[in-house]
């Protein structure tokens, strides 16, 4: 379960390196061994809802668009928010129409990152 949270902040820094605009906060890119337990459990959890999606639909997967896939990514990100923080910041739970443009491309990429990795 480790390395699967590890996986998903890899995908999530390659995403905001590649789509922030400007220099991003340094708790955006920290990585792992910095980054707090309760976010590596969110990680871990978010790329395993992910990968069990991928297999109950048998790869079809593939067939939806990048905004679907950030969709499911942002969605399952807000449940493990909800679980690990008693009143979280409104950013934090923020739907996906809500999200700034950069962290909807990250979320896309982190799909199709999982997806590709298998």
């Amino acid at each position: 379960m480790t390395n699967d949270g590890r996986i998903f902040r890899e995908a999530w820094i390659a995403g905001v390196k590649k789509h922030f605009p400007g220099e991003p906060k340094p708790g955006y890119v920290a990585p792992w061994e910095d980054t707090p337990e309760w976010e590596r459990q969110c990680a871990a959890a978010v790329l395993g809802q992910v990968r069990a999606f991928i297999q109950v639909s048998a790869g079809s997967t593939a067939k939806l668009n990048r905004e679907q896939k950030g969709r499911f990514i942002a969605l399952c990100w807000i449940a493990q928010i909800h679980k690990h923080i008693e009143d979280p910041k409104p950013g934090y739970v923020a739907d996906w129409d809500e999200l700034p443009d950069w962290q909807r491309e990250t979320d896309s990429d982190i799909f199709e990152y999982i997806e590709h990795a298998g």
